[in-house]
């Protein structure tokens, strides 16, 4: 049997659970998650490495009308994947909103591309069952989908089916990756978004679209079997500023104790971690700051 390898595309609207697949065909955390939407920033690599095949997914942020100069930026980041992949796996969610959005999406970006697109209603467990056989009709109107399967990727159902789907349409090739590698984030990009995603749950209304996360010093301490990690949580303002840092500091050393333990986790030892909190005005709509963050692709 000829081996398989190509590049596998995630996109759909902003919370429609892309990193959350993502992880969950992994079996490890190489993306971070939240119930807020517009989580995602990079275009995220994971490589699963099979007997038969390697797949490498590209998580990517969600695609919205964006109106803040970053997010049109990432935006664009998720729409050029759709050339670039040998599949697209188009996730929506089986609500009203989920499903208007992703007419959207079909509408705009979707009826140009000739890839192979399989369609994945995700969040399944969310609704009845007879809901979903109006939802299958309808989409596989606005587009011929290669296959349409309903799917819970927090509950870890009808992954098995997604894989055997991909399969059907991948190329032969070779490995493009080692087989003991499962992603292209750096140590230091994965804690950074690590840091970001506790920053993320802790706040509300408008600061966790304004948090960017940047590790500026990472410090192995051989004598002490620790590594010492020092990062920036930065914000647009200073109200931002101090909705982080919290009343005696009680959000940030929340943040850092949350942060910590995954690291711990990740890195397999212990971790003094240190942060700073900055303020970097309008950072979403400068590019030049957006290069200096480590933002840009």
């Amino acid at each position: 049997m000829a081996f398989k390898s190509g590049f596998v595309s995630i996109i759909g609207a902003p919370n429609v659970g892309k990193s959350t697949l993502l992880n969950a065909l992994l079996q490890q955390k190489i993306a971070i998650t939240s119930t807020k939407p517009q989580t995602t920033r990079h275009k995220i690599k994971g490589i699963l490495n099979l007997p038969e095949m390697q797949l490498i997914f590209i998580d990517t942020p969600g695609i919205h009308e964006a109106s803040i100069e970053y997010n049109k930026y990432l935006v664009k980041l998720a729409v050029e994947t759709l050339q670039e992949v040998d599949v697209i796996l188009f996730m929506i969610e089986p609500f009203p909103w989920g499903l208007s959005e992703g007419k959207k999406i079909i509408s705009t970006y979707l009826s140009q591309v000739k890839v192979p697109c399989i369609l994945l209603i995700n969040k399944v467990d969310k609704i009845a069952k007879p809901q979903l056989l109006p939802i299958i009709e309808e989409f596989n109107k606005l587009y011929p989908f290669k296959a349409t399967l309903p799917i819970s990727a927090k509950k870890q159902a009808g992954l098995e089916d997604v894989l055997k789907e991909i399969a059907a349409y991948l190329p032969e090739g070779p490995r493009y990756y080692p087989e003991g590698l499962i992603t292209d984030i750096t140590e230091r990009q994965l804690i950074a978004e690590i840091i970001r995603e506790k920053a993320i749950e802790y706040t509300k209304e408008e600061v966790p679209y304004s948090i960017a996360t940047v590790v500026e010093e990472y410090r192995e301490i051989p004598e002490k079997k620790m590594v010492y990690i020092g990062a920036v949580i930065y914000v647009e303002k200073d109200s931002q500023k101090g909705i982080i840092i919290g009343k005696k500091g009680k959000m940030i050393k929340d943040i850092g104790q949350m942060s910590r333990k995954e690291i711990e986790n990740l890195l397999g030892c212990k971790v003094y971690l240190e942060l700073f909190v900055r303020v970097k005005p309008h950072w979403r709509r400068d590019p030049r700051t957006w290069a200096e963050l480590g933002l840009k692709q």
